[in-house]
């Protein structure tokens, strides 16, 4: 392997792409904006992408590559994120590295979140040079999002436009072939390769392991606040795709007109497509997550939670879990939430339980209407769905679960342990900038944050996140569903904390769970 350290901080490495330059910072070396597609532009928008070509001499990689188009965000901002340059060029992953030899490290790939329209591999709060200090390789990447990477043109123009609505999961797995074919240049292990992710990147995960294209893709799985509950039947996101079209003022027949749009006024038609479905005027059923994988016959040929029931993922241990109060990241800053009153908190739960109400109703009576809200929306959306991808998956490999009960300071607390409030944790990042107000600092925050990088390159390693400090991390099965307490004190063991709400939710349809 041919690798050297040109100055204190400039390092050359040979790969089986071509050469790179990367940076050495203390003891993790950095390569970052890497191609691992060609880009999809031009007659390549809404195509499968295609593998990276070799480049002739040395590639600077000391800078990230550009982001996936997409609109400014609040959670962004939240999380202290600092995105590049945009470009439909975006097809780009970085690498963190104790050293570039033959150590055959366990390799950790992290899929970001961001509702499927949001996020990068580039985000600050992802630096994987803390977790790379525990030895192992650590990959971000980037994938195409919102109408670049989850739009079914096809069904929606009879062919006329590419496009299958899995194109952003397409994204995902050629990356992970990256990652096979070059991370042994990295001293990384081709063999032991763990995928993780939060929220949609969790989704993402969930979809993947339901996948019959996933065959040998990963080995091991930690799964976020997200499951396997995704993919829209082909109607319905062929809707999203006329919907977007009708934004861009394009008429049937006239499709092919979309592959010369300007990216700006695509980002532009998907804006006013999220906000239609999510300002109460959804009149075209276009759902809460418009831009997400459809069940294409390709990459996914059912719900991935059917596939995971069925085996699709034997063999792949799985460590999941969920924050303790999920849905606090999207309610507490609206005031007409948090003042919410028991006429509201029924109104929304008779439109969410229908005719399961009777069994849910007894469930949800403690605390203020806004607390039943947060509570009902979290279990739904977050926790049952991963309760029942764990129980899918116990059947044909080891799994584990978790639950994050730290909680934020910010806002005076209100926004609890809430969605997202993980990630700075599993990366170490939880302290560095402005961030740290959302997710805390301090000698307890930094004991968590050493417990669940621990824990988390343990299973990478091993398929067991069992540490001295959890002590015995016992699997999980549907019985007594034991799961890891992290963030509430020392960790500790729940036995079958979520029985009598799992129960409630029983018979609720998969197809009306999760986002």
């Amino acid at each position: 392997m041919d690798w050297r350290t040109d100055s204190d901080e400039l390092i050359t490495l040979d790969t089986p792409f071509g050469r790179l330059v990367g940076r050495k910072t203390g003891a993790i070396c950095q390569f970052r904006g890497i191609p691992f597609a060609r880009p999809p532009v031009g007659r390549l928008r809404w195509q499968m992408p295609e593998p990276a070509e070799p480049w002739a001499g040395v590639r600077d990689a000391t800078h990230f590559g550009p982001v996936s188009p997409q609109a400014p965000s609040p959670i962004d901002m939240l999380l202290g994120s600092a995105l590049s340059s945009q470009s439909e060029d975006c097809l780009y992953l970085n690498v963190w590295t104790p050293g570039c030899d033959d150590l055959k490290r366990p390799v950790m790939v992290w899929i970001h979140g961001g509702a499927f329209v949001i996020g990068a591999g580039s985000q600050p709060v992802y630096d994987g040079a803390r977790l790379a200090s525990r030895d192992v390789v650590v990959v971000t990447l980037n994938y195409r999002l919102g109408v670049f990477g989850f739009l079914d043109l096809a069904d929606a123009t009879e062919g006329r436009l590419p496009g299958r609505g899995t194109e952003g999961l397409a994204d995902q797995l050629l990356a992970l072939d990256w990652v096979r074919r070059s991370i042994a240049s990295f001293g990384g292990d081709p063999d032991n390769i763990t995928v993780f992710g939060e929220s949609a990147g969790a989704m993402s995960i969930g979809a993947l392991l339901g996948s019959p294209l996933m065959r040998g893709a990963f080995q091991k799985a930690i799964v976020q606040s997200g499951a396997a509950h995704i993919g829209y039947e082909r109607g319905r996101a062929a809707r999203v795709a006329r919907a977007v079209l009708d934004a861009l003022q394009i008429s049937s027949g006239q499709e092919e007109l979309a592959l010369d749009v300007p990216t700006a006024a695509l980002v532009k038609a998907q804006i006013g497509v999220l906000a239609s479905a999510h300002g109460g005027k959804d009149s075209r059923g276009l759902g809460s997550l418009p831009f997400q994988p459809a069940i294409d016959g390709i990459i996914l040929h059912e719900r991935p939670i059917e596939s995971i029931r069925n085996g699709s993922a034997r063999a792949i241990p799985l460590l999941a879990g969920t924050t303790r109060e999920e849905w606090k990241l999207f309610s507490a800053a609206d005031p007409r939430l948090r003042l919410m009153s028991a006429a509201g908190f029924e109104s929304r739960f008779e439109q969410i339980a229908r005719s399961y109400a009777p069994r849910l109703r007894p469930v949800y009576t403690e605390g203020s209407p806004f607390d039943r809200f947060n509570a009902l929306m979290t279990d739904k959306t977050f926790m049952v769905p991963s309760a029942r991808m764990l129980d899918a998956q116990s059947r044909y490999a080891p799994v584990h679960a978790y639950r994050f009960d730290w909680k934020s300071h910010l806002l005076g607390g209100i926004m609890g342990s809430c969605h997202a409030l993980d990630i700075g944790f599993a990366f170490g990042t939880h302290a560095d900038g402005a961030a740290s107000a959302f997710f805390g600092r301090g000698a307890e925050a930094t004991r968590l944050a050493e417990t669940m990088m621990d824990a988390w390159t343990a299973f990478a390693r091993c398929g067991d996140p069992s540490t001295q400090v959890t002590g015995p991390w016992p699997q999980y099965d549907c019985g007594d569903q034991t799961t890891m307490a992290l963030g509430d004190g020392p960790p500790h063991l729940l036995r079958a904390p979520h029985q009598v709400r799992l129960a409630a939710w029983g018979d609720f349809p998969d197809k009306a769970l999760g986002a």
